[in-house]
């Protein structure tokens, strides 16, 4: 059983959980603070008031065309047009389901089918793709089509996203549950068919009240948000954060490292959030602009191996900016909030949990097991029930499958359960190999994987990405750096393949199913 009266009440009880919604804090912050700034695009800049008037007039026009309790989605960039979409949905007691924009025919068709998604909005065109005729391949193969809506250019044969904004009346007041689901979010879906995860108001209120007190987060600081607005990550600190927390959310519909250090500097972000290639990325980049960029306050670093060299060489670069590792799921969100006030903790571990409660399981647990999580931030359930067979234990304790061990009162990711190398009998930890290997002068990038052996059962293959002018590392070279470092002999790559670079997610994630698959195609 993933929730029980009794926590339920504690979350209460804690202020994590509340009976409000993020309409009420919509409504709250047009009428007190009308002209604060809450996101900013570009040359666009939206206020309280306005976002409020142009969410009102969605939500009527969708309070129109649906019942309550639909599912909306959207498969924007970081537009500021999404935030409208998403407080719209929200005002008329809509479920809400960002959708990547980087999917296309396939994986589009199985969410909104699956979803039973009512409306979607789309860009006429972005990235040089062609989204509305997607759509009409998408929805003439499903047995009932969401509305078609697009956002900037030609609407074609669609609804225009204009003509939907159109009623100025206020937003019809739909009572709200602020335990009952409001989001569905897929997951990657690299074990398996995507998943939808559902959030409630609170599991994400709880969710903001946790990094507020953790992240120093005041009235009037920046997010610059260049992560997806249709990944957990994104989506919080584009949508959540500016009305929960009173920041203001900078949005980036591409990423560009020296745009963003423009960003940064010109709007004094104090806040960004990323995975590792974003704060390789910005830091070279600021080091380029000859800036330290001295409004940052907390750069927080998740959702891939994050190098321990690497938050050591930011926290020194950086003026003032708190610079740490943190780790979390779609399922239970910023399950750790890192170590922002101990520069070596944050480097070395993936820091304390705040609200979660995290522990480990397995024969192995008192030195490293499978990290569990549960706590007010967790998703409310999955779309489909088969979907929780094996995901909860007992207690309620989501069963992330990733391994780690305890550092003192932080916790260390150690690799995923699955991701475990196991040559000879022995266990092989890749990301253990790859947080050392990093660091070697002629590797840019590096993704250790394990490969089928007759001889071994398994053997470890290191992808490398060349660093600048190097032709890249032979195993003999990963064998004397390792071994002088101390690093057992059997851990030692047994074969190097060198690539332009690791395929990621939109999260920045390393693709290692792909990388496998990718090699062992080739014959190892």
């Amino acid at each position: 059983m993933r929730w029980s009266d009794e926590r339920a009440a504690q979350a209460y009880d804690a202020g994590l959980w509340i009976r409000g919604t993020l309409a009420d804090a919509l409504r709250l912050a047009a009428r007190d603070t009308p002209e604060r700034v809450v996101l900013v695009d570009g040359d666009v800049e939206l206020d309280c008031r306005e976002l409020y008037r142009r969410s009102a007039a969605l939500a009527t026009a969708l309070g129109d065309r649906m019942p309550t309790a639909s599912v909306v989605s959207f498969m924007l960039p970081n537009w500021h047009e999404a935030a409208v979409v998403y407080l719209g949905a929200t005002l008329a007691g809509m479920v809400v389901n960002p959708i990547l924009p980087s999917l296309r025919d396939h994986e589009l068709r199985f969410i909104l089918d699956d979803a039973d998604s009512r409306m979607v909005f789309v860009p006429s065109q972005f990235r040089g793709f062609d989204y509305a005729a997607m759509l009409t391949r998408v929805t003439a193969t499903l047995q009932c089509p969401p509305e078609v809506v697009v956002v900037r250019g030609d609407s074609r044969e669609h609804t225009s996203f204009d003509d939907l904004l159109t009623d100025s009346q206020p937003a019809p007041v739909v009572e709200l549950d602020p335990d009952a689901v409001r989001m569905i979010m897929y997951t990657s879906g690299t074990t398996g068919r995507p998943k939808g995860v559902l959030h409630s108001h609170n599991s994400i209120h709880a969710l903001i009240t946790q990094i507020r007190r953790h992240w120093s987060i005041e009235p009037g600081d920046k997010f610059l948000v260049p992560s997806p607005i249709a990944h957990i990550g994104g989506s919080i600190y584009a949508f959540e954060c500016p009305l929960l927390a009173r920041s203001t959310a900078v949005l980036m519909e591409r990423w560009d490292a020296d745009e963003a250090v423009g960003l940064l500097v010109a709007q004094r972000c104090t806040h960004m959030a990323g995975a590792t290639p974003f704060l390789e990325q910005i830091l070279a980049a600021a080091e380029r602009a000859g800036t330290d960029l001295p409004d940052l306050k907390v750069f927080i670093c998740g959702g891939a191996s994050v190098p321990p060299s690497l938050i050591r060489r930011a926290t020194e670069y950086f003026a003032r900016a708190l610079v740490t590792r943190v780790y979390g799921s779609t399922e239970v969100p910023v399950t750790t909030v890192g170590s922002p006030h101990d520069a070596d903790r944050a480097a070395d571990t993936d820091g304390a949990p705040g609200i979660a409660q995290v522990a480990l399981t397995g024969d192995d647990s008192a030195t490293e097991g499978e990290i569990v999580a549960r706590g007010a931030q967790m998703l409310v359930g999955y779309l489909h029930a088969e979907d929780e067979i094996g995901a909860f234990d007992a207690d309620g304790y989501y069963r992330t499958g990733d391994l780690g061990r305890w550092d003192g009162d932080c916790l260390v990711v150690t690799g995923r359960a699955k991701d475990i190398i196991i040559r000879n009998g022995e266990n092989i930890s890749p990301k253990e190999v790859e947080d050392i290997l990093v660091g070697h002068p002629d590797i840019a990038e590096i993704a250790v994987v394990g490969l089928p052996d007759p001889r071994t059962g398994e053997h470890a293959c290191a992808v490398v990405v060349p660093a600048h002018g190097t032709p890249g590392p032979a195993v003999a070279d990963l064998r004397r750096f390792l071994g002088a470092r101390g690093v057992a002999t059997f851990k030692v790559p047994e074969q190097v393949a060198i690539w332009e670079a690791l395929p990621r997610n939109d999260a920045g994630k390393v693709l290692k199913h792909h990388i496998r698959a990718t090699l062992t195609n080739e014959g190892g």
